[in-house]
Order: structure tokens, then sequence, then C-alpha cells
């Protein structure tokens, strides 16, 4: 298998492996977004300008809308800057703790998608 070939393939593993995770942490705050709600951090909580509950319920969509996305390969950089985005909030808004410790490494890895799509001006 060259080199090429075998990248292909790593950074679709990434990218399938970033959307399931996604899908599946969206599907979960539908479930119960106040219980989810409870884990950001007081300071951030009071910054929001709609309720809590609410929030989440947006956050849970937005990251079904980035799993899927990514799960179809459709947008893939642009998801990636946003899923990225999105991570560094979550972990600003939570703090890192045995939760969300799993989101430095899903940011890695969207950070890693992004450059992998960004496109070569070189061309």
């Amino acid at each position: 298998m060259n080199y090429l070939l075998r990248q292909s393939a790593a950074f679709n593993i990434l990218r399938v492996g970033i959307a399931i995770t996604f899908l599946w942490i969206g599907i979960l705050i539908f479930k119960q977004p106040e219980a989810w709600g409870t884990i950001i951090q007081p300071w951030a909580a009071g910054l929001l300008p709609i309720p809590l509950k609410q929030a989440m319920i947006g956050t849970a969509i937005l990251d079904v809308a980035l799993g899927f996305c990514l799960l179809v390969d459709k947008y893939v950089l642009t998801v990636s800057i946003i899923a990225f985005l999105h991570l560094l909030t979550v972990i600003a808004t939570v703090g890192i703790d045995a939760m969300t410790v799993r989101d430095i490494g899903l940011a890695a890895g969207a950070l890693s998608l992004i450059f992998a799509y960004w496109p070569d001006k070189r061309k």
C-alpha cells in the first residue's frame, strides 16, 4: 500500500471516528440536556443569553450536524474548523476533568483534519 493511500485511509478513519463521537454525544445531550448543562462552569452559564436547557439543545443540534457532515464527507474543512472551535469552547467553559479530557484528543483530531483538508495554494 503506498503512502498516499495509507494517509487517505488514516484521515478517513479519523474523520469517521470523530463523526461518530459527535453524533453520539449530540444524542446523549438531546436525551438529558439539563444534566449536561450542569457540567458548565457557573461563570460561563451566567454569560448565556438563553436558558441553559436551550443552550444545551442547541449544542446537541450542533454536535449532530457536525457529526453527520463528517460522516458523509461533506464540508469537512468548514466542519472541522467549527468542531475545533466548539471543542476549545467546551474545554474553556467546562474545564478539564475526567469527562472532558477526551475533548483534547478530539480537538487535536479536528485540527489534523483542518490541516489535511486545507487547500494547497501551490497547485
